[in-house]
């Protein structure tokens, strides 16, 4: 399967995002309940708030938006192809898809990617290589898309890291009222 960004795009539009399996095929999915995170509800620890403070990492958007994606498909499980990754690439030449990165030492040592649609923003996956690297990065995100008009977080599928930032569960079907507000919304990510 050839996984165009036009594709992408009406997917998510949708309210589906793609995963890879094990034998390369690729599927659309839409899970009920949906993870969101409310922009207020973002929990950042006093750990994390000196991180953040003490300017351990720089923070660039959209430098190395493929190094992202790479490094977030890294992991020992994952749902990243190399497929995916043409198609995810392909949407951020497009504008669509872009990427929070964090640097040390001129070094990507953590960041996340997503696709940016209306006032949505569809987060996909995060790396870190760096104690608190992805959550800095997580948090200038909510930060910017707050600043932006933003006004949906979609993380997708609920998992414990996610629930400790913040993210909640709702229905499948408020989620996608929600979405289809937020598409109609004329927010700009860069």
């Amino acid at each position: 399967m050839r996984l165009r960004p036009e594709l992408l795009e009406v997917c998510y539009r949708a309210g589906a995002f793609p995963m890879a399996d094990d034998y390369g095929r690729i599927e659309f999915y839409r899970s009920d309940p949906r993870s969101v995170l409310e922009f207020d509800s973002l929990r950042v620890s006093k750990s994390l708030r000196r991180v953040i403070r003490q300017g351990k990492y720089k923070i660039l958007l959209d430098r190395d938006f493929e190094g992202v994606i790479r490094a977030c498909s890294r992991r020992p499980e994952t749902w990243i192809n190399e497929e995916i990754i043409k198609g995810f690439v392909g949407l951020h030449e497009r504008g669509k898809a872009h990427s929070v990165e964090a640097y040390r030492d001129d070094e990507l040592v953590g960041g996340l990617y997503g696709v940016a649609l209306g006032g949505a923003f569809m987060g996909e996956s995060m790396f870190s290589r760096m104690r608190d690297a992805s959550k800095v990065c997580f948090v200038h995100l909510v930060e910017r898309l707050k600043e932006r008009g933003y006004v949906l977080l979609d993380c997708q599928i609920q998992n414990d890291h996610l629930a400790s930032l913040g993210a909640i569960e709702i229905p499948e079907k408020e989620y996608l009222r929600r979405l289809r507000e937020a598409l109609e919304l004329p927010c700009s990510f860069i």
